[in-house]
């Protein structure tokens, strides 16, 4: 499209339709030939539908077709249309890149490449150079998230201000709803009469009183000298208002208590549901999206009232009624209340919004006004600065070094890393977070650790499934009531045991209606708990489907991350292990190569939870 001074530009949207950002095109200098292709790839890279969803990665695209033009009109020879390019341009590129001491060279000819597939009339030989295996990224600096203590200076540097904003505003407000009752006489105070006259402005207006003056025949609506003689605008909206600064420490603690991304955080909504129906302890259900997973990007968050103790203080029981903002649940209120008129302001759902004196987001309008917190992460990096937090690292000198830069990305790091938990994501993706963090590696494997020592001792303390010997099943067939008395059964119990009747999975069960897990009613427990019942019975012809299901079980533990193999399934192996142990090598092989289809099958739907009562 053509903008009002002439110029050619690509105008694109973010998914959610929230932000904007014109990419001018007119200032690329190509033969117009190769601008027009390399143009049109832009926008069918831009196109929704197409993958990109934020405009972050939509200036990635633009940045290196920028980029790739600089390196084009720098050569002898330029080519002319999109035919003319050729797998040198696209080497070149990258070996100019990579002369540079550009470190991110591989990762622009990635980016490039996803470009260069949209354009149209390529050679087969560009076609075919873009198929071919990218040079391999070296491998990025490690990535560290907070320690616990860290977390914690943050928090606490967070609801400081976010407390001290909290007392500001409402005292502003009470002595604004006095002057309008008529409770206050300000005849006589000069000082207090403009101070109530720029809060009564800023209720109605969302501005202080201003006045049009002109400079070098620039009309500016500047504010009222008695204005500024009281402070700078932006402070003075915060008399009534959350600053851009406090708008931050509240994104800041809700990813210190939830772990979610940023840009869900930033772009959380007013809009919510009050699960607990306005009683007992409160939980708000909002609306969260996250564009990267495509048709699950909308996703809702129960923000409850009960503390995350892992930012508390050390000393809980010190907490006093006002330590709200130690609960999702209570910040996302006390944000919600004192941000009711600023939405209005700003025409936006958003729960966190701000005054911004100047400057402005993609799309967002320039200068000063309401808007949303933006989600380019500058508003939390300027805090981390401002609060000047030290780390648990010293330098030689013994003195604390300063902490790492305040990012919403490493507070979601951080909280994985100490809940040891999923969050908005699978367990997969979590384990690739910690194996990711390698700066907390080794506390990651101690967990792990602690965790499948934990679950082995549990399961074996409680291992109580039974085997009988081939030796004791021929016994049995001959003399049944006596080794239904040894073995404290009734004899048709044995009886039908031993033709199969009671046959579960990994063993017999004895008495369904009176198990470890649901004694005095039908048991509907998983198969794979019969391990640890009182009333299993391991026989012989058990042994090939448990051979099976040890083994996959070992399978598992490749295929997931290890805290959840640890977590769910070392218990049970530790078990088979044991059962395994008391016949003989020789057996167990014999019962692994006698293992058939219909052993493996049954494995395979106890372990995919086939068989369990849901």
């Amino acid at each position: 499209m053509t903008a009002e001074d002439g110029r050619r530009i690509v105008r694109c949207f973010s998914q959610d339709g929230e932000e904007r950002v014109d990419f001018d095109v007119s200032a690329l200098d190509l033969p117009e030939a190769l601008h027009a292709s390399l143009v049109a790839a832009l926008i069918a890279r831009t196109t929704p539908g197409k993958g990109l969803t934020s405009i972050e990665s939509m200036k990635k695209a633009y940045r290196i077709l920028v980029k790739f033009t600089r390196y084009l009109t720098g050569l002898e020879v330029v080519p002319q249309s999109a035919f003319e390019l050729c797998p040198e341009h696209f080497d070149g590129f990258y070996k100019h890149r990579r002369d540079q001491r550009i470190k991110t060279a591989s990762h622009e000819l990635a980016d490039l490449r996803l470009l260069l597939l949209k354009v149209k009339g390529l050679t087969d030989a560009m076609a075919g150079q873009l198929a071919a295996v990218l040079p391999s990224r070296p491998q990025g600096r490690p990535a560290h998230s907070y320690s616990r203590t860290e977390l914690k200076r943050i928090a606490q540097a967070a609801r400081a201000m976010l407390r001290t904003a909290e007392k500001r505003i409402r005292s502003h407000r009470e002595l604004l709803g006095q002057f309008r009752a008529g409770e206050l006489d300000v005849s006589r105070n000069t000082d207090l009469r403009r101070r109530l006259q720029i809060l009564d402005h800023l209720d109605r207006v969302g501005d202080v009183p201003r006045r049009t003056r002109n400079i070098a025949r620039k009309y500016q609506n500047a504010p009222e000298n008695w204005v500024a003689e009281r402070g700078k605008v932006k402070e003075i909206v915060g008399w009534l208002y959350l600053t851009p600064e406090e708008v931050a420490a509240a994104a800041v603690l809700f990813g210190v208590m939830t772990g979610q991304n940023p840009v869900p955080i930033v772009k959380m909504t007013a809009a919510h549901h009050r699960a607990d129906g306005g009683v007992g302890r409160g939980t708000a259900i909002v609306g969260l999206r996250k564009p990267r997973r495509q048709g699950r990007a909308y996703m809702d968050l129960a923000l409850s009232e009960v503390p995350d103790w892992i930012s508390i203080p050390e000393q809980p029981d010190q907490m006093s009624t006002r330590d709200i903002l130690h609960t999702p649940f209570g910040l996302y209120v006390l944000v919600h209340e004192l941000t009711v008129r600023a939405r209005q302001f700003a025409g936006s759902n958003r729960l966190l919004v701000t005054y911004m004196a100047s400057g402005g987001g993609p799309g967002a309008a320039k200068g000063r006004g309401w808007r949303p917190m933006a989600t380019d992460g500058a508003l939390i990096s300027k805090l981390g600065r401002d609060w000047n937090l030290s780390s648990d690292e010293v330098d030689k000198e013994g003195n604390p070094l300063p902490l790492l830069p305040l990012r919403l990305e490493r507070l979601r790091m951080t909280y994985i890393e100490l809940h040891q938990k999923p969050v908005a994501h699978t367990r997969q993706t979590a384990t690739r977070y910690l194996v990711r963090n390698r700066g907390n590696i080794n506390e990651y494997r101690t967990v792990v650790a602690q965790a499948l020592t934990a679950e082995v001792a549990k399961a074996r303390a409680q291992s109580k499934i039974t085997m009988m010997t081939a030796e004791q099943v021929a016994h049995a067939q001959e003399n049944v009531e006596a080794v239904a008395t040894e073995m404290g059964l009734e004899a048709t119990v044995l009886k039908r045991m031993i033709a199969g009747e009671l046959d579960t999975v990994l063993g017999a069960c004895t008495d369904n209606n009176n198990g470890s897990y649901n004694p005095g009613e039908p048991c509907r427990t998983s198969f794979l708990l019969c391990l640890g019942c009182e009333c299993a019975r391991a026989l012989p012809r058990h042994l090939p489907v448990q051979v099976v299901v040890h083994d996959r079980l070992a399978e598992r533990r490749d295929q997931m991350g290890p805290l959840q193999w640890a977590e769910r399934f070392a218990g049970p192996h530790a078990q088979l292990a044991d059962l395994l142990d008391q016949a003989d090598d020789a057996a167990v092989e014999d019962a692994r190569k006698a293992a058939g289809p219909d052993e493996h099958k049954l494995a395979d739907r106890l372990l995919t939870r086939e068989l369990d009562i849901r």
